[in-house]
């Protein structure tokens, strides 16, 4: 994706995620509407057999043309101008109106409660919303590294579901500012992971600061979703280490990590440990260069001139190249390693999408 496009994208995310809500609010809204449709349908039926019996009245031939008096009636817009004479028909005459309206301003109280009241709405809301997810990450724990780990994914276009157990009204306000649906919860319970889409996922980060609690959600959510991409904060190196080459997870120390690098491994990106150099962090990743990135074409120098990157692998063909001829230019389905700062990666990684 170029700069511009990424722009763009970024500018339409907000409008992107306000026309999904809008969408399920029209979906909340569709009972209303039958209900409605269904008393129009009733209403019509009897007031054709009624008027039947007085054939100078507007639908006394015509059950279609009965509806459409009946629904004029609803709005206060009878088609004739005089009430009938029939007792019972001037009873329909004044239950109609009554009715359809109590209906319809059921639905739009509602409706309109929840579309100007977003931040008020409940966990159950929360969890439709991230119904109509798909192909996303779902991320555990927003406390300051969860937050950061969002804003990161929010800036590499990711679609993000959240899921916070004691939620802080600060950092909830602002992560569903960014157009996430941020569901309260325990995370360790199925229902809850099956709530946001788990099944559908493409990545689970898990930041909350419980090594134990971690471990159970990342075991449950790969139960549900073999395929998913783990990554895990956990405190201790070893265990992280251990972990990963034992269940596959890509777990990491909090204590050697960014938030970059967490989002970064959540788009499925290798990424080592960080190295401090001069008090500058760099990390290895390695990354497959997808058919629709504006990298391709690009030769080395450029990507290491425009990235602030240092590339220490081409793969081409199966065929690996260190330290690849700066005139060498990248294809799709190339492998590249690069050794650079979160920052740097993190952009690397946005534009090859």
């Amino acid at each position: 994706m170029s700069g511009k496009r990424a722009i763009i994208w970024r500018r339409l995310r907000p409008l992107r995620a306000v026309w999904r809500d809008t969408l399920l609010l029209v979906r909340q809204f569709l009972w209303p509407l039958v209900l409605f449709g269904t008393a129009v349908l009733i209403g019509g039926f009897i007031y054709h057999n009624l008027a039947r019996q007085n054939d100078e009245l507007i639908g006394s031939r015509d059950l279609w043309e009965a509806m459409y008096h009946v629904m004029g009636l609803t709005f206060f817009q009878p088609l004739g101008d005089n009430l009938p004479n029939d007792p019972r028909l001037e009873l329909f005459y004044f239950l109609m109106p009554i009715i359809g309206l109590v209906v319809l301003a059921m639905g739009l109280t509602d409706f309109g409660f929840l579309l100007f009241n977003r931040r008020q709405r409940t966990k159950e809301w929360e969890m439709a919303v991230a119904s109509t997810f798909n192909n996303h990450t779902v991320l555990v724990g927003l406390g300051h590294l969860g937050f950061r780990v969002a804003k990161e994914l929010y800036d590499l276009n990711q679609e993000i579901v959240a899921i916070e157990l004691q939620p802080d009204e600060e950092l909830i306000s602002r992560t569903q500012t960014m157009g996430v649906p941020v569901v309260p919860g325990d995370a360790r319970r199925e229902e809850i992971l099956r709530g946001v889409g788990i099944k559908k996922a493409r990545a689970l980060v898990i930041c909350t600061q419980n090594d134990s609690v971690n471990m159970q959600i990342a075991f449950k959510a790969q139960k549900l979703n073999p395929d998913i991409n783990v990554v895990i904060r956990i405190f201790d190196d070893d265990f992280a280490q251990a972990l990963q080459e034992r269940f596959g997870f890509r777990a990491m120390s909090a204590t050697g990590m960014s938030a970059p690098i967490f989002a970064t491994a959540a788009a499925n990106v290798d990424v080592t440990r960080p190295i401090t150099v001069e008090g500058e962090s760099f990390s290895l990743a390695r990354m497959q260069i997808s058919p629709r990135s504006v990298l391709i074409g690009k030769n080395m120098g450029q990507l290491e001139q425009e990235y602030e990157v240092s590339i220490v692998l081409l793969r081409n063909n199966g065929v690996s190249d260190f330290h690849p001829a700066g005139e060498r230019t990248l294809a799709a389905g190339d492998t590249l390693a690069v050794l650079a700062g979160a920052a740097h990666i993190n952009r690397l990684v946005n534009d090859n999408r």
